[in-house]
């Protein structure tokens, strides 16, 4: 094989696309960490497991990349059993790239695994042990569950996005076909002429970028509404996705413990909640007055549509599977924005808060609709528009906070409206 691996640059790149595996203590370690690597949950394209080295620091403290190697003996039984073990207890079976390279002792080899990213999910089996789906977080390989092992089948085309999956136990019957219509006509897909009903089909998709709002169950034939038609034309969602409600309150002062002059708690389909939510918090908006600046005295407190934009944002990207609720929350000095669950698989924290995070979708579907009735920018733009509205209306920058439950988005007034 040409010699194609550089332990120097891979001890320079990012530590989740490479493992040390200076000893090679458990074998299944290494077969473990190839599939999570095969899975490409963080989409790096793959990675390598080196084995007979590990990265270290010398007298000064500066990196160092210490070379141990490996026996020709222990060397051959490595590559063999992992080799044999990605194609018995792995599936599908992945075959890595092996290469051998120079240690600092001419009687030692280093051994190198490349394992490219695939198209498909890869469970691996450990000894007599069950089944598991592997993947790498950050810099370690671990066992994808519950959330982790749902976005890994999303990835891989194994199962669908949770908004286009059809519920189980919901009927034609709870879609309103009245709310439906009503959607259809804004965003010009029928006219007052048409009837709606066409679309409560399983052939009949709304757009080419929308699939049909009912799905058909292979054995009964029984359609049943995706999880979007539910949120946004169901007669009851909440029945079905108990976690789209939202809450809505105002305090006087800047914390919690000040005097509460508002609070809604809105449970009924996202349009509908949308419909009170953005007047009651773009109220949040006011123009107010400072007579000390003759030159400038009126001053906005926030830009209408960096309060649109971070609303609707909330909306189209929460994630829906979660209980918990929607909170916006209007203080004095500002409006926070509490959307459940983390950032959408592959979205830079960093990027988010400065405004250049590129159009990735937990919700595909909501989004197209919810731009599609004007309530949010074209895809992608979102967050700059927040970012740049407030610059150009002399607010703060909105600050992000992306933890593992929730992403908060806070919306500063502007300075003058809170002395």
């Amino acid at each position: 094989m040409t010699k194609s691996v550089d332990l120097d640059e891979l001890a320079r790149r990012e530590s989740e696309q490479t493992e040390w595996k200076e000893n090679v203590a458990d074998v299944d370690d290494v077969v473990a960490t190839l599939s999570a690597f095969a899975n490409d949950l963080q989409n790096m394209g793959g990675g390598y497991v080196v084995c007979g080295a590990r990265e270290g620091k010398d007298p000064n403290g500066f990196p160092k990349l210490v070379r141990a190697g490996l026996t020709a003996s222990r060397l051959k039984e490595v590559e063999n059993t992992v080799l044999a073990r990605c194609r018995d207890r792995v599936s599908p079976p992945i075959t890595p790239l092996v290469e051998e390279l120079e240690s600092e002792d001419p009687t030692r080899r280093i051994l190198v695994f490349l394992q490219p990213a695939t198209s498909g999910a890869h469970t691996f089996r450990r000894g007599s042990g069950e089944t598991r789906h592997y993947v790498r977080v950050s810099r370690s390989t671990s066992e994808a569950r519950n959330g982790l092992l749902r976005a890994l089948l999303v990835r891989k085309g194994g199962l669908a996005p949770w908004d286009r999956r059809p519920v189980s136990t919901a009927t034609v019957a709870d879609v309103d076909p009245l709310a439906m219509r009503d959607a259809l006509q804004r965003i010009g897909v029928i006219d007052a002429a048409t009837p709606a009903e066409r679309f409560l089909s399983d052939t009949l998709p709304v757009s080419a970028f929308v699939p049909p709002l009912l799905a058909r169950e292979p054995l009964t034939g029984i359609l049943r509404p995706r999880n979007f038609a539910l949120l946004l034309f169901g007669r009851e969602p909440q029945r079905f996705i108990p976690g789209a409600v939202s809450f809505a309150s105002a305090y006087e002062g800047t914390d919690r413990a000040a005097p509460r002059a508002t609070r809604l708690e809105l449970a009924s389909t996202l349009l509908d909640q949308l419909r009170i939510l953005l007047p009651t918090i773009e109220a949040e908006a006011r123009v107010l007055f400072d007579k000390n600046d003759v030159d400038r005295p009126s001053v906005l407190k926030y830009p209408v549509r960096a309060i649109r934009e971070a609303l609707v944002n909330a909306f189209a990207h929460r994630d829906y599977e979660l209980v918990d609720p929607l909170r916006v929350t209007a203080f004095r000095d500002r409006i926070e924005i509490s959307s459940p669950g983390s950032l959408p698989l592959g979205v830079d924290p960093a990027a988010v808060s400065d405004g250049t995070a590129g159009p990735v979708w937990r919700n595909q579907t909501l989004a197209w609709f919810l731009t599609r009735l004007g309530y949010a920018e074209a895809e992608g733009q979102g967050l700059r528009t927040i970012q740049s509205t407030l610059l150009a209306a002399g607010c703060p920058p909105a600050q992000f906070e992306a933890g593992p439950v929730r992403v908060v988005c806070t919306l500063w007034a502007h300075p003058r409206a809170t002395t």
